[in-house]
């Protein structure tokens, strides 16, 4: 995705004209899913995909067709049925809806292309909320950037649509995540966040951040590494650290640029080192603090850390001890344990087991033993 937006921006800067159409949502079974982007050039070449097939081929047809006749922003609705699945070998068959937006005006993208590509490169994330559907044609493609921590930019025509979209913007913003939503009057809104790729600070290099570095860096997590010690805290013990730091745990983190998308996992050499570095990570606005230890040692902690001032609210937040329980007792499962839950927190969902449930297994056995029993066949 970035690099469609990196080639958006050249283009919008070069005073070239391009479309980009947008999936905004979909029904039932398709072969991308909301926000999978197209960029079209002047000359019809494209970056990007919609899922590819004929469903691909239509939407460029028409973008370049909104290009030639100077047509404004449109959105369009496109039917996979079972026959245009099957030519084009899709295991799919719902509904894929699309906003396609003309840029015609020299530099028109760049303010909201060089914020999304900042954010990328794990500067302040973006919100960019976009009319895609409206009885009143003025307000298709009105925009609203929206930044959680300073004013917006720029309007949606309709200020209870304006909060609504902001609400929905703070629960966005971390994952990079979009949604699609109908306001007030009528209007539909198709909200996409943008946010730095996700980064893991391990605060001690021992065993343990040994470990989970390996399983971090496949699933494309960046990690730093933040160790006291020079010989823990290097490229050639830590290869797949993309920035080592060799600096105190009261100190360390301001080497590190913290977001909301930014986990932290401490796994210090001692107690003393623990409290310092929970302290200091607390205080930051990364979105996981975890700490490794027994629940003793946690509670000790968490003692002292009340004492010193930490708010009892902030002590809530810290994923304490860390990991799943997988009954762990060796560094690498102890990395599977911490990395299974820090996934939990990105993508959501509870950690509980994902196989069938024992009713709807038996309603499957009794189902083909009917089966067989109406034909005859005899059981096993």
């Amino acid at each position: 995705m970035e690099s469609i937006f990196q080639e958006a921006t050249k283009l919008s800067s070069e005073g070239d004209q391009f479309v980009i159409a947008t999936v905004v949502r979909t029904k039932g079974s398709t072969p991308q899913k909301p926000g999978a982007k197209l960029l079209v050039r002047r000359d019809g070449s494209a970056i990007g995909t919609l899922g590819g097939g004929c469903v691909e081929g239509d939407i460029w047809f028409m973008a370049k067709e909104i290009m030639r006749n100077s047509l404004g922003p449109t959105y369009q609705d496109y039917y996979l049925n079972e026959e245009i699945a099957a030519r084009d070998g899709l295991v799919c068959g719902g509904t894929m809806y699309f906003y396609i937006e003309p840029f015609r005006r020299p530099k028109e993208f760049l303010n909201v292309g060089d914020k999304i590509l900042d954010a990328y490169q794990g500067g302040d994330s973006i919100t960019i909320a976009t009319v895609i559907r409206s009885q009143n044609p003025d307000r298709m493609g009105s925009r609203l950037l929206i930044h959680l921590d300073r004013p917006t930019e720029g309007s949606l025509g309709d200020p209870n649509t304006e909060v609504l979209a902001i609400a929905k913007a703070s629960e966005l913003q971390r994952l990079g995540k979009c949604e699609h939503f109908v306001g007030e009057n009528g209007d539909e809104v198709f909200i996409e966040s943008y946010t730095s790729p996700p980064a893991l600070i391990l605060m001690g290099g021992g065993h343990i951040s040994k470990s989970i570095a390996p399983l971090a860096k496949t699933l494309g997590i960046r990690i730093l590494v933040l160790d006291d010690r020079p010989e823990f805290s290097n490229k050639d013990r830590f290869p797949e650290a993309d920035l080592t730091v060799v600096d105190s745990y009261a100190n360390g983190l301001g080497a590190f640029r913290i977001n909301p998308n930014t986990a932290i996992v401490i796994a210090t050499r001692g107690h003393n080192f623990d409290d310092i570095a929970l302290e200091k990570a607390a205080l930051t606005n990364a979105g996981y603090v975890g700490l490794v230890g027994s629940q003793r040692k946690v509670i000790l902690i968490y003692e002292e850390l009340l004492k010193r001032g930490l708010s009892p609210s902030k002590l809530a937040t810290i994923h304490a001890p860390i990991g799943l329980n997988i009954k762990a007792r060796t560094p690498a499962e102890i990395a599977i344990s911490i990395m299974a839950e820090i996934v939990q927190w990105r993508l959501g969902g509870d950690g509980e087991p994902m196989k069938l449930p024992e009713k709807l297994l038996q309603r499957i056995i009794t189902k083909l033993e009917k089966a067989k029993a109406k034909l005859g066949v005899p059981g096993n």
